[in-house]
This record gives C-alpha cells, structure tokens and sequence, in this order.
C-alpha cells in the first residue's frame, strides 16, 4: 500500500474534525487531491490552510513539498506496477481478495451491534432506506425483503421534490438506515441529515473512513478496509444486509403476513397476460 496512505489511515480515527476533512478529501481522490495546493487542498475540506498544515505535520512530513514529493514518487511507483500487474493478473487472487474481504465485513457485524440494529429494524414505526449511485441497491435490496416481514418499510426515492414530500412523514420513531460509501453521496447526506432534524434515527453503513453521516449514527457498521476495497463490492454490502434481514426477521412474527403475502401475489398472477 502506498505509504502515505497508510499514514492517513492510521491516524485517521484520532484526528480532530478539522484535519478529518482533510485527509477524507485526501483518500477521496488520491493522490490528484495530495498534489493539489496547500490552498486548493484547504478550500476542498472547507478548512484553513493552517488546518491542512497540521495534519501534514501529523503525519511526519516535513514540509508540505516534502509530502507532495513522496506522493508524486507513489504515484509513479503505482504505474509501473499497475503495468507489471496488467501482464500478470492472476483471477485466482482477485477471487481470494473478494472473498478476504466478505469474511471481513461479515465479522464486523458483531453479536451486540447486530442485535442493536435488529432491534430498531423490527421496532421502528416506519424504516426509511437510501443510498448512493451504487450502494442504492443495497437499499433497495433491503426494503424488498424488509417490506415482505413488516410494514412501513420505505426506499427514499430520488428526486428532490420527491424526498421533500418523504420528510413530511419522517417522525422521532422512523430509523433511517443510509449506504454512504467513499465518495460519500451529497444527495444522502441531506435527506439524513434533513431526517435527524425531525428526530428520525440512524443506522448507518458505511467504510473503514466512516462516512461524515457517522457523528448522526444511533448505529454504525463500518465495513473494514478491505471489505470497501477500491470498489466498494456490492456483495458486501448486500451480505451484511441479509445478516441484518436474518436477525430482524426473528424478531417479528411474520407467518400471517408471508401467507397474505403469496395469496394476493397468486391472485394478481391471475390477471396477468
């Protein structure tokens, strides 16, 4: 791994919030981001240049030229390997790394946080789900299945107007559950935070980086490093939502439900060409 990113990501959890838009920006788009101006960089993060300064120092650089020259020698490094790795990519070891990785996320849905969000999943008056250009699936995903167990299980649709009318309904007993994976979704952010004005709670899945969205959070899955990957698998977080599926669904006594369930879809079967 690059060195200065193992830097960031090991000082990460520690740094004040300041210095956190910073290095988010950072990993965001690195290293085009590093290489930027102290300024620019600054500006990115919404933070003063003597804000980007300090996590520099943090970070045991030297000078803000001494951290842009490690980057840029990175960088380069990367290219030749990326290079090395087109003439010799092995399918075996990408399949070992996806499979590494759904362990990974699996494992970090421990015994007490599962039960904590299994809890507010059954319980909650109505279950608001959301996502980002990718992660959306897993919402999607989520209420398909969440709706057959329950009432009140509601996909926050995607235009602006549309989710203006949602926040209407949006109560102090509504969870919110959010996808927000680097990039993190604009869009996402507002309807949550919109939601946490109105009381709603959270639960949040997001990486390793941990989404801006996590300060909100009742209840927080971050999926490891390697779980998020430099493409957030779908598989993932598709796992982990039927890990929460599971144990909701023990939670609620479904069977009346289930049954109506296939008895008005074979119904409606009836009149389809």
């Amino acid at each position: 791994m690059d060195p200065v990113v193992s830097r960031i990501e090991a000082a990460y959890p520690k740094l004040p919030p300041g210095e956190r838009a910073v290095a988010r920006i950072v990993l965001d788009d690195y290293p085009f981001a590093a290489l930027d101006s102290l300024r620019t960089l600054a500006e990115r993060a919404g933070v003063s240049p003597p804000t980007a300064s300090r996590l520099v120092d943090r970070l045991g650089f030297g000078s803000f030229t001494e951290f842009q020259d490690i980057v840029r020698a990175g960088a380069q490094d990367r290219s030749r390997l990326r290079e090395f790795a087109a003439q010799s990519l092995d399918p075996g070891s990408a399949a070992r790394e996806l499979q590494d990785g759904l362990s990974g996320a699996l494992a970090a849905v421990n015994p007490p946080l599962l039960d904590s969000a299994a809890d507010t999943l059954a319980t909650a008056r109505s279950v608001w789900a959301l996502g980002g250009p990718l992660s959306e699936l897993a919402a999607d995903y989520l209420v398909r299945q969440l709706g057959a167990l329950r009432p009140g299980a509601r996909l926050v649709p995607g235009p602006a107007h549309e989710r203006a009318r949602s926040l209407l309904d949006v109560t102090s007993q509504d969870l919110v559950v959010a996808y927000d994976f680097r990039r993190y979704s604009d869009r996402t952010a507002a309807f949550v935070r919109a939601a946490h004005e109105r009381g709603a709670r959270l639960l949040l899945v997001t990486d390793a980086w941990q989404s801006p969205l996590a300060e909100h959070a009742q209840t927080l899955i971050p999926l490891p490093r390697e779980a998020a990957g430099p493409i957030a698998p779908l598989t993932h977080q598709i796992a982990v939502t039927e890990l929460l599926l599971v144990a909701t669904a023990s939670r609620l006594d479904a069977t009346a439900r289930l049954a109506e369930l296939d008895t008005l879809t074979a119904l409606l079967q009836q009149d389809e060409p």
